[in-house]
């Protein structure tokens, strides 16, 4: 057994049961109870399911302050559980590559917990985006990659929380936060008006920079695999092949948004 800062040999250890919960989240709001993911997620695709038929008996709903003030409150928790990450597992050395799950109640290590936590009820705040499309009817947007993305990344999320709340996933959850800043900020200033909205001319570079984050994941999920980092072989598994699909969606979405558009309008 190794010792971070304070912790004696007694205090830390490597997670010796990856098919058990972690001791330190187990009572945590919204961990514990194995209703909580299907009674959200049924709740989340009853309002995808059934919430647009009745919004079409009515016009569409601006909402301006509450989705601003929405996309700003998510801008600062991805900020914070960005710069948590980063700090937290800097002060505690991680490894970049291959970073076990230690279970530890070392302050700093507790700060790497808590951000997890907050990732994981990022994702249950997320699912206002899709209410807000609906509301505003914005059709184009309610896409099936949308709904899957939110969907699954809850369920994602909860896993790590429950079960490896640190190591290794720090990599991709701070790296899914600071794409969440910017995602964020965009939605936030896109609802100024026009005489900000001419200013968002990078709105493509969003897709792209999910592009970008899932091809990171998929290679660094890879090489902890072919090295055999003692993380759990289960969820870096998952992680890599989790990672292909919105590869596959985000690709084939920034093609016909982006590029074939430009092809048409050249034509014209």
């Amino acid at each position: 057994m190794a010792s971070i800062g304070n912790d004696s040999a007694a205090d830390i250890y490597f997670h010796p049961f990856p098919d058990q919960p972690d001791e330190r989240t187990r009572n945590w709001p919204l961990v514990d109870s194995l209703w909580n993911v299907p009674v959200l997620l049924t709740l989340y695709l009853l309002m995808v399911r059934y919430a647009p038929k009745w919004t079409t008996s009515y016009k569409p709903l601006q909402l301006r302050v509450p989705l601003f003030c929405h996309s700003l409150a998510m801008v600062f928790l991805n900020g914070y559980i960005c710069l948590e990450l980063y700090t937290a597992t800097r002060d505690l050395g991680y490894n970049f590559g291959c970073q076990p799950c230690r279970v530890s109640f070392n302050p700093v290590e507790m700060r790497v917990v808590t951000a997890f936590w907050w990732f994981y009820i990022s994702k249950i705040l997320e699912f206002a985006d899709t209410a807000f499309f609906i509301l505003r009817q914005k059709w184009s947007q309610l896409s099936f990659l949308h709904v899957y993305h939110h969907s699954t990344m809850f369920i994602f999320c909860w896993i790590l929380v429950k079960w490896m709340p640190t190591g290794a996933t720090y990599v991709p959850a701070m790296i899914n936060s600071f794409v969440h800043i910017v995602m964020y900020t965009y939605y936030a200033l896109s609802v100024l008006g026009p005489r900000v909205q001419k200013f968002l001319w990078w709105k493509r570079y969003l897709t792209g920079l999910q592009l970008v984050q899932f091809t990171i994941i998929f290679f660094w999920a890879s090489q902890m695999l072919i090295r055999g980092c003692e993380y759990g072989t289960w969820i870096t598994l998952s992680m890599a092949l989790y990672s292909l699909p919105f590869l596959f969606m985000f690709g084939k979405f920034y093609m016909q948004k982006y590029t074939v558009s430009a092809v048409a309008k050249k034509a014209v």
